[in-house]
């Protein structure tokens, strides 16, 4: 089958790799009709991430249809149409009982913190990922989810990570009626995290970012005000006069590991790599929230140590909350806002990519080319 292959930081190509298999009774193998390229891939893609092997194919997100399912497989029949979560949980241990299904312990038993993510990496199991024509799909009664009759597959790719993570970074935000919420970052998920922090009762939406074209975007999709950080002598100043100088009510990171605007975050954190990732975001995100406050985190980082205020965090009493989003937890909901006109995720799509031009798709969005917000890879059998 085709799949993408990783040869090394910024070097990915297309190649012929092995059908795979079942491997466990619960396994169901996928054919994939959609995959897309997400922000955390090009942490991957970049040589930002600990663990990350030659020969790996990422894609955590992913839809199909079911090719072959394992005997114990009871919930999925071949040829169902499924929306396959990021998320690896087996459904049973302690932490997927409590809905961490971000947390699963069963699918990456050797880790303290992330469950299995399909093609994240060996820190999260070493599961090849959807950026190929088929996948395994372990625990298939689990998290999979047939995708309902009617629905765009443009929509429903995007329900695997963008759409749950956008609103969970809302939702761990704790957003009251009225409050004002800055978002760093207007990728696909801090895009998504702006509208949905309106489903929540947010008075006023800030989106902070230094590409144009995806602050112009955003102005549109959310909508909000959206400003570019270049353009300021000091974001955090920015934030508290904007706010009468009390600071925002909620701040959300969907950064990460590779936030520009510091040059002591960028040189240790994404050249030297002695920490994991530049926090720069993460510095704004913290100082900007007035006192009391909450921090949501959304972007990845490595599982190392970062240069992080934390004396602020304790002096200004701030609640952090964070996490890999529970995909299969919101599913449900998330459907419903799809279907009722609520949200319209495919509206992020600017490029439609074969699966045989992987390499060229992560050129165009690593390097943010041809105006890219979201781009999404179709094997041969999924083109008409």
């Amino acid at each position: 089958m085709l799949a993408m292959n990783y040869r090394g930081p910024r070097r990915v190509r297309i190649d012929h790799k092995p059908y795979p298999e079942i491997k466990h009774p619960q396994d169901a193998i996928v054919r994939v009709t959609r995959s897309c390229i997400c922000g955390s891939d090009l942490h991957l893609y970049n040589g930002n991430v600990p663990d990350t092997r030659v020969g790996m194919t990422f894609g955590h997100e992913f839809i199909g249809v079911v090719e072959e399912i394992g005997p114990d497989v009871q919930k999925l029949k071949v040829g169902d149409t499924v929306i396959v979560p990021f998320n690896i949980a087996c459904g049973k241990c302690s932490f997927c009982q409590q809905g961490l299904y971000g947390n699963c312990h069963e699918s990456n038993p050797q880790a303290t913190a992330v469950g299995g993510i399909f093609g994240y990496s060996h820190t999260a199991g070493g599961f090849d990922g959807g950026q190929a024509e088929y996948v395994r799909v372990p625990y298939a009664d689990v998290s999979p989810t047939v995708i309902p009759p009617g629905m765009d597959p443009d929509d429903a790719v995007l329900l695997t990570d963008v759409v749950p993570t956008g609103y969970q970074a809302a939702e761990m935000g704790g957003i009251q009626p009225g409050d004002t919420v800055v978002v760093f970052g207007a990728g696909p998920v801090g895009i998504m995290a702006a509208r949905c922090a309106w489903l929540f009762g947010a008075g006023r939406v800030i989106v902070i970012d230094h590409i144009d074209y995806r602050l112009e975007f955003v102005r549109n999709y959310a909508p909000c005000e959206a400003y570019n950080f270049k353009e300021m002598d000091d974001p955090v100043l920015f934030v508290k006069k904007m706010t009468d100088w009390m600071g925002a009510d909620v701040c959300i990171d969907a950064v990460g590991a590779e936030a520009a605007g510091s040059p002591l975050q960028t040189i240790t954190g994404r050249k030297l790599l002695i920490q994991a990732g530049s926090a720069t975001a993460l510095h704004w995100a913290i100082n900007s929230v007035r006192k009391g406050g909450v921090v949501s985190i959304v972007g990845v980082y490595g599982p190392t140590d970062n240069l992080v205020p934390i004396g602020n965090v304790v002096n200004k009493g701030i609640t952090i909350r964070a996490n890999q989003t529970s995909v299969k937890r919101l599913l449900p909901r998330l459907i419903d806002h799809v279907q009722n006109g609520v949200l319209n995720p495919k509206a992020m799509i600017t490029h439609r990519v074969p699966l045989e031009e992987v390499a060229e798709a992560y050129n165009i969005f690593s390097n943010k080319l041809d105006n890219c917000i979201k781009p999404v890879l179709i094997p041969p059998s999924a083109r008409g």
